[in-house]
């Protein structure tokens, strides 16, 4: 359906794959012998769509957390296959998001900061990208600003994660066909230049909405039209204090998206203030940013099994805050305790399910999960981590 719902989506398709094709070129040209291979097992049995969900944050304690406040067992129970990955940036054993993020989506080990290149600041393909070259349906939903610095490293290349107002541009580079977070005035009301983001998105024929319009759940999507919806300004509520949009853009997304492209779908979701919850040691605040999270996970699983065709990944960037559970605590009654405000450097936990799923057991760098979705892709030519450690 792609190559005819949207013509101005189709004419970019072409372009998209050339840009890919020379960011992989430049970054092969050095003389240094290529890299091995990217992982590649033969799977019985390949998914349609992948859905990737990110719990900014969220480390083996915080689901604990959740697990134990909680009345009734969480989707995450659910899933067969459980591995653990190593989440070390490139020039820091402790990662921020923005080089966590890259590592899911381009496959390279990056520096901290860096969104959507590698280590030497050069652009590299991200599975996004990738996936959208080869007529698959994209999309992106984030509780933080749409331009944060996990969604924005699987569709935009800059050299440093606040350079928000340049994300905002780079989603007009790519033919994506679903976004929905916050940060509308890196698009609408931009100080580096004139640009009307919100408006240059509806000439190219995406129906665009926002929060002051109407709400989420009011609108109908139209499957020929590509969409974009922002829930804030800036950057969203907490989850206690009233945003309540991630499970209805989750159910909103998942029936539009498969029917855009015969293809198939990559979405990425992620549960953002999960994160800020450990920022600011605040173990509530962890606890139902968790639990909303979860709530998504079991919307995502719902259709999965009922599609037979969709692998669902979820992982985490980080474990920020050194959270733990301590004594006193009680099923119900959590008393958390932190060790910083910052981030750490311990494994998180990787759950999958569907086809595919058996690539993700075991305990492995955080940059093969992007290996590991392209093998479930079955995408074929060079990755962007191959061309990138080409270059080195």
């Amino acid at each position: 359906m792609k190559n005819i719902l949207l013509v101005s989506s189709a004419q970019t398709r072409p372009l998209l794959l050339c840009i890919l094709l020379l960011v992989v070129a430049s970054a092969c040209n050095h003389s240094a012998p290529p890299a091995p291979p990217a992982e590649s097992v033969k799977l019985t049995k390949y998914p349609r769509n992948i859905i990737l969900l990110i719990g900014d944050g969220m480390g083996i304690s915080q689901i604990t957390a959740a697990m134990y406040a909680h009345d009734a067992p969480l989707a995450l129970e659910q899933f067969p296959i459980v591995g653990l990955i190593k989440t070390y940036a490139s020039d820091d054993l402790i990662t921020d998001s923005a080089a966590g993020a890259t590592a899911f989506a381009a496959g390279v080990k990056t520096y901290n900061g860096a969104i959507g290149v590698n280590q030497d600041m050069v652009p590299v393909p991200t599975i996004l990208e990738e996936a959208a070259a080869r007529g698959m349906a994209t999309g992106l939903i984030a509780t933080s600003s749409i331009t944060h610095a996990t969604p924005a490293a699987f569709i935009a290349h800059v050299k440093y994660r606040h350079m928000m107002e340049e994300i905002a541009a780079d989603f007009l580079k790519t033919p994506i066909d679903l976004f929905i977070g916050g940060g509308k005035k890196y698009f609408d009301r931009r100080e580096k230049d004139n640009r009307n983001l919100y408006r240059e998105l509806q000439t190219q024929g995406y129906l665009v909405s926002d929060y002051l319009q109407e709400d989420l759940s009011n609108i109908k999507l139209n499957a020929e039209r590509p969409f974009a919806y922002f829930t804030a300004d800036a950057e969203p509520l907490p989850f206690q204090s009233g945003r309540d949009y991630l499970v209805p853009a989750t159910r909103l997304s998942l029936p539009f998206l498969e029917k855009r492209s015969r293809e198939g779908f990559f979405l990425m979701i992620e549960g953002s203030q999960i994160d800020w919850g450990g920022h600011a040691n605040d173990s509530e605040y962890i606890i139902s940013e968790m639990l909303d999270f979860d709530q998504a996970i079991g919307a995502v699983l719902e259709f999965a099994k009922e599609n037979g065709e969709t692998l669902v990944i979820v992982t985490s960037d980080h474990e920020t805050g050194g959270y733990a559970i301590n004594t006193g605590s009680a099923m119900g009654n959590i008393l958390g305790a932190f060790t910083t405000d910052k981030h750490t450097a311990t494994l998180v936990p990787v759950f999958a399910f569907g086809p595919g799923a058996e690539l993700f057991a075991g305990t492995y760098e955080n940059t093969a999960i992007y290996d590991k979705m392209r093998n479930a892709l079955n995408f074929k030519g060079i990755s962007g981590s191959a061309a990138s450690a080409s270059s080195n």
